[in-house]
């Protein structure tokens, strides 16, 4: 049987292939940007809560995309570039997407890390392709999240200066500088690592304002959870200024999933409103984990616990620079057996080295329970022992509250190329960190002998409340002062009657 040659259809076939393979690397090349049209439903500064100084920087940008000869009559320009730095969750790309909503423009969004491949060049393809569509949609804004990912400070990869992350870096630089003052494109960044950011990236010019978003305070956090709390039906006992004081430290993203989360344990019962006692063990799920109902717990333990738990509880109580005790439990919850909780009475941003030192000492109290009671100590307290000494390090090295080695930072330079890579680069003798190593343990020392004094003075006291806890496995703050009395000054069980 003969096969008839059929060159034509092979050129075709090899043509039709290397066409396919040239549109694939084309489109491999092009931004993943997504672009939300203005026509859809808006997220708007009402959606946003708790930043309201970001809010009124960024309104300035709203008014000046919807009206712009307001600024250029004015010789004015907007900032090319805003970088809103903040920790986790604190809503740096809500307030992105409320910007673009309330300016009613479309809205390109990408993360730094999707600029990035394995094949050079495709990044900065990516970069040119995305501003070039941005100057499609004029006037729009650029969002770019985690842009720590591409920005990074350049040579801080040794061997490989010019590597696909920097070649991508320049071509942002470039094209950052290629807008003109008409162009009407305004690119916002987020990231909650500004200090690894390459000093180009926020020269004037580029991203020349930087808008801080911190962790909400009382006012805010309430803000935040009547925003979350639209769609939810709440009970009438629930007071949300009541959860508002009862979460220092929740970011917006906290706040959110904490009312998610109540919301899922009132379904779970059936009930038709979310109740107080949602809320309150929705915020130890937040806080410490979901309860361990199937960990068994043996009888030495439990008690083990109750003893470390008392002892964190009464150190707390009666040193006068710690928060008041909010809860005492020994109930398992994620990887803790059990946790003591402190609110502090409003919130605060300055704190003194005796705070820090009566701090000390409540964080080792459980620690100093069970030297005390069973003669040695458990592994329980490994996390009380860890964030005991950072927080003494810190005390050393970053707030210079160190009487022997002065007001001096220890904690390594900020200017290192090589911050994430490479870690902390230290900038001071062998000599300086055995100082330093002596003056972290002396404050652990003194801390735990604080400790054991508070602890030798109210024997009666810590065995009792070991013995409540072992009965009912909680403790709330108010039980915890009508046993001990005010505090600072509390009093032996036993002789309170």
């Amino acid at each position: 049987m003969l096969f008839r040659p059929a060159p034509f259809v092979s050129k075709r076939r090899a043509l039709a292939e290397q066409q396919s393979g040239l549109v694939r690397l084309l489109a491999f090349a092009r931004s993943r940007a997504r672009l939300i049209v203005a026509d859809r439903p808006a997220t708007t500064f009402a959606d946003v809560a708790g930043v309201d100084e970001a809010k009124e920087e960024l309104a300035e940008v709203v008014d000046f995309l919807k009206r712009p000869q307001k600024y250029s009559a004015l010789g004015a320009r907007m900032p090319k570039g805003l970088l809103m730095v903040g920790p986790p969750g604190t809503g740096k790309t809500l307030l992105a997407r409320a910007v673009a909503g309330e300016a009613g423009v479309p809205f390109l969004s990408i993360s730094g890390s999707e600029f990035v491949e394995m094949f050079v060049g495709v990044g900065a393809a990516r970069v040119r392709d995305l501003f070039e569509q941005a100057k499609r949609n004029s006037p729009c804004i650029v969002f770019v999240d985690e842009i720590d990912a591409v920005g990074r400070h350049r040579g801080g990869s040794l061997g490989s200066g010019n590597d696909e992350r920097e070649q991508t870096l320049n071509q942002i630089l470039v094209e950052m500088d290629g807008f003109d003052t008409h162009t009407n494109v305004i690119v916002i960044a987020a990231t909650n690592r500004p200090d690894v950011l390459d000093k180009a990236l926020l020269r004037p010019g580029r991203f020349d304002r930087q808008v801080m978003l911190g962790l909400p305070d009382q006012k805010g956090r309430l803000a935040i959870l009547q925003v979350h709390a639209r769609g939810k039906p709440l009970a009438e006992e629930v007071d949300l200024d009541t959860v508002a004081r009862q979460t220092p430290g929740f970011s917006g993203a906290d706040l959110e999933n904490l009312l998610n989360e109540a919301a899922l344990l009132a379904a779970r019962r059936d009930a038709f409103t979310v109740g107080r006692q949602d809320l309150a063990e929705a915020i130890d799920r937040v806080i410490a984990g979901p309860r361990r109902k199937s960990h068994i717990i043996s009888v030495r333990e439990r008690t083990i616990t109750a003893y470390h738990e008392a002892g964190h509880a009464l150190v707390a109580h009666a040193l006068p620079h710690v928060d008041p005790v909010a809860k005492i439990s020994i109930v398992s919850r994620g990887a803790t057996g059990g946790y003591t909780r402190v609110l502090p009475t409003e919130d605060r941003n300055l704190f003194t080295r005796s705070e820090f030192k009566d701090n000390l000492a409540w964080a080792l109290g459980g620690h100093a329970a069970e030297q005390r009671v069973f003669g040695e100590m458990s592994t329980g307290a490994s996390n009380d022992i860890q964030r005991a000494t950072q927080l003494a390090r810190r005390m050393v090295t970053v707030y210079g509250m160190s009487e022997r080695l002065g007001p001096v930072a220890l904690a390594g330079s900020e200017e290192s190329p090589y911050p994430a890579e490479y870690g902390e680069q230290r900038e001071y003798s062998n000599e300086i960190a055995y100082l330093v190593d002596q003056e972290v343990r002396a404050l652990l020392e003194e801390a735990s002998q604080r400790a054991q004094a508070v602890l030798s003075e109210r024997q009666a006291a810590l065995t009792q409340i070991a013995e409540l806890l072992i009965a009912q496995e909680t403790l709330e703050g108010g039980q915890l002062q009508a046993l001990l009395g005010d505090k600072g000054r509390p009093l032996p069980l036993a002789e309170a009657g």
